[in-house]
């Protein structure tokens, strides 16, 4: 047995030529040299060749791996390599932490070179943005709202730090523009959720700038910063009188907003989805589930918000009371018609993910004739504003009402059990769809009994929130 261990060994540690760097491979393979301890050569299928040195670390007592060379031909050849992998053996020897000196180095060049805020933010976009495969199998940005975070570097960041030399930024720079924006110095009013935001990207910007194989930092600024504030949840819900002011309004003919966005609306109340999952669905991803005439719209893993927390990369199945489906048959006018809520100016493509929010709110614009303004549909219809995510919060607390368990309703809206351990989610992968069929159908009853009451009808005039 050891004579067989020992020939194995032999064929591991061998001394490295060309030819064998050269030599195709079908899988990264490694090749240690027989003449330097440590020395070894690792190639790619693509011919890449890289020489490190793997040595232990006399400060940390651990092994480690430092990279020697990138293999030439030419310009960095074995010899060379060896020369350059017995230097820091000797440096190991001497108790250098070379690893260390290496990134300091590094950051030196990267200060002497001028690296600036607005080269580290153009290369972090750039990798945010890179496509990845996802656990459902498709390949996309690797964070997928890179946009929101591109936007509020470019926005807050960059006008600010960008001609900074980004290893020369303290967190003194980064504490005085967030007191800029709590001020309303930056930006267009005081904003607490935009210094939030500033604070989160810039922080995971120079985290990633800090990294050793980048390190044009050597230590994040955004430490000991002063605390920001507590932000107040939204707990905006429509009373039954303005349910009914609000589901009639958007059947009046005299709006100046197409009238898809207002079904969507209607169908962001009854199907308890957020804007996110329900303005891209496609015509093929409704379908019916029983023999019963039953429908659900199966929304793709990739528009769910909760992507970390659920099992399996499957779409989430969502049931269609009998009051969405009238909607859908309204919102969807030909067979030609791609998308069940379909933009209006751009065909073949859904409603823009704001169209909602912004036909609720309304517009400003400047032209060179002055400053022209189209009223939302809350203004319009002398409703309390609210935004699409407060018609979900209400859909919620009508279930409560109607005293359906949490457990229940947490299933129609798409998040976990709150009555039972995160890991049961894991293990837990039954089909919900009946309960949470069953929520759908009873606020879709409730909301045909507000709708048909008369406007002088006893009803309570707020609703407490029951989930967001």
């Amino acid at each position: 047995m050891s004579n067989i261990t020992t020939a194995k060994r032999e064929r591991k540690h061998r001394n490295i030529t060309v030819r064998m760097i050269e030599k195709p491979v079908a899988k990264q393979t490694k090749y240690y040299d027989r003449e330097i301890k440590g020395l070894y050569v690792s190639v790619l299928p693509s011919g890449a060749a890289t020489f490190n040195l793997k040595y232990t670390c006399a400060i940390l007592g651990k092994r480690a791996s430092i990279k020697v060379g990138i293999f030439h031909r030419e310009l960095f050849g074995v010899d060379k390599a060896r020369i350059m992998a017995m230097a820091l053996r000797a440096r190991i020897g001497n108790g250098e932490d070379i690893a260390a000196a290496q990134r300091q180095a590094k950051a030196r060049r990267a200060k002497l070179s001028g690296t600036t805020v607005d080269e580290v933010i153009d290369q972090y976009i750039a990798w945010i943005r890179t496509p990845l495969r996802k656990p459902d199998g498709e390949m996309r940005p690797r964070l997928e709202s890179w946009q929101t975070l591109a936007s509020q570097l470019n926005r807050f960041v960059r006008p600010r730090l960008g001609s900074m030399i980004a290893s020369e930024v303290c967190n003194g720079d980064i504490a005085k523009l967030q007191s800029d924006i709590l001020e309303g110095k930056t930006g267009n009013k005081p904003s607490l959720s935009n210094a939030r935001h500033m604070r989160k990207g810039v922080s995971g910007l120079f985290r990633w700038a800090a990294q050793p194989s980048r390190a044009y930092i050597h230590r994040t600024p955004c430490h000991d910063l002063e605390p920001l504030d507590r932000e107040h949840p939204r707990t905006r819900v429509l009373s039954d009188n303005e349910i009914r002011v609000l589901w009639h309004g958007l059947d009046r003919e005299d709006l100046p907003w197409d009238r898809r966005t207002r079904l969507a609306i209607k169908f962001a109340l009854v199907s308890m989805l957020r804007s996110g999952e329900l303005l891209p669905i496609h015509r093929s991803e409704l379908t019916v589930e029983s023999k019963a005439g039953h429908v659900c719209v199966g929304i793709p893993f990739k528009r769910l918000k909760n992507r970390r927390h659920r099992p399996n990369p499957h779409p989430m199945k969502q049931p269609l009371s009998d009051l969405a489906m009238e909607i859908v048959r309204e919102a969807v006018a030909s067979n030609e018609q791609r998308f069940v809520f379909e933009s209006p100016i751009y065909p073949g493509q859904p409603l823009h993910r704001h169209a909602m929010s912004v036909a609720l709110r309304g517009t400003k614009h400047e032209t060179s004739k002055g400053k022209t303004k189209t009223p939302g549909l809350c203004e319009l219809l002398g409703i309390k504003p609210f935004t699409p995510h407060d018609l979900r919060r209400t859909a919620a607390t009508l279930a409560g009402r109607l005293r359906i368990p949490r457990s229940q309703i947490a299933i129609a809206l798409g998040h976990a059990d709150p009555s039972a351990p995160v890991v049961t989610g894991v293990y837990d992968t039954a089909d919900r769809t009946p309960e949470a069929r069953e929520v759908l159908e009873k606020v879709a009853t409730e909301i045909r009994r507000i709708i048909d009451s008369p406007a002088d009808a006893a009803a309570p005039d707020a609703l407490m929130p029951l989930a967001a």
